[in-house]
């Protein structure tokens, strides 16, 4: 349903007939660590998640697995196998 609270107009999985169901019935502004997210949006003088209504959840536990703006380093400590290893450079 179309949010009818803060995030006027845009559309909302929490909206209810009765009005908001989330935790506290509003969506929580946005954290600093949420600075230079794509999903973030400014209503009303204040920044909000498109993704999220509470981004300190989400943030919480490590990274934020909707930010845009966080790239995640991958680390390859793959054990390779020497006998494969030695008969794939023998090619």
């Amino acid at each position: 349903m179309v949010c009818t609270t803060i995030r006027k107009g845009f559309e909302c999985p929490f909206m209810t007939a009765k009005g908001c169901s989330y935790n506290g019935g509003i969506c929580h502004e946005t954290v600093e660590q949420c600075n230079g997210c794509n999903r973030s949006i400014e209503l009303s003088s204040r920044w909000y998640c498109s993704a999220c209504p509470d981004p300190s959840l989400k943030w919480k536990t490590g990274d934020c697995n909707c930010a845009s703006h966080v790239t995640k380093a991958t680390v390859s400590n793959a054990k390779i196998n020497p006998l494969k290893a030695s008969k794939r450079g023998n090619r």
